[in-house]
């Protein structure tokens, strides 16, 4: 199927969101705190990566790139980071470049690696896309199309791994128990996972498929 890219949508106060799914793209209050203190702490990141030769994160939904390039800034600035990084995810809908340029203005102390990202987004056609960056330091594989079959065709051991993506109850495809057990199944020894989401069909389904799912103090 082709990709249908995001359309550029903001809320009356001015937040990014989504008609079609009706929901918000990251926290109203303060989004970079959101995802250092959801995702990357709830990882235990940088101190799990420290000292690694290779740290590979997975990721459910891109979005506009925030985890991605939030993970990439604190990797960057950790003296102690593993030689490489490379992070994998799934989107459905992309942004298009021109669309991700508005958006990442938002985010001025980010600036520098978003325009890198930007210079190598691909074209929105479905499958695999591989890009390299930070001189090869850094590699995200982005997925275009169905988060499910995506995760069926990528081969990685993820050390942690990020669901993200919108509520539960705006876009159930996203946290099914097929793609539980496919994160599962793609989980390093001792891998965890963090989420923002605290529903109970989300824990259940998570300890169906073989995480240890508890919660920890909201953002």
């Amino acid at each position: 199927m082709p990709i249908l890219p995001a359309r550029l949508e903001r809320s009356p106060e001015g937040l990014l969101y989504s008609s079609g799914f009706g929901d918000f793209y990251h926290s109203r209050d303060d989004a970079l705190g959101q995802v250092r203190a959801v995702f990357l702490a709830g990882n235990g990141l940088p101190q799990r990566w420290q000292g690694r030769e290779r740290f590979t994160i997975l990721e459910t939904g891109f979005g506009a790139g925030l985890n991605f390039l939030a993970t990439w800034a604190a990797w960057r600035e950790d003296a102690r980071r593993s030689a490489r990084l490379h992070f994998v995810s799934c989107e459905l809908h992309p942004f298009t470049r021109e669309d991700l340029a508005l958006i990442h203005a938002a985010w001025p102390d980010l600036a520098t690696l978003a325009a890198e990202l930007r210079a190598q987004w691909p074209v929105l056609a479905p499958d695999l896309h591989r890009l390299n960056l930070d001189d090869g330091r850094v590699t995200l594989t982005l997925h275009l199309g169905d988060a499910a079959e995506g995760l069926a065709r990528i081969d990685a051991r993820a050390d942690a791994l990020y669901l993200d993506g919108f509520a539960p109850a705006k876009n159930p495809a996203l946290w099914s128990e097929r793609v539980f057990h496919l994160l599962a199944g793609l989980a390093a020894p001792g891998a965890t996972l963090a989420t923002w989401s605290v529903a109970g069909e989300v824990r259940e389904g998570l300890r169906r498929a073989g995480f240890a799912a508890e919660k920890a103090p909201g953002f």
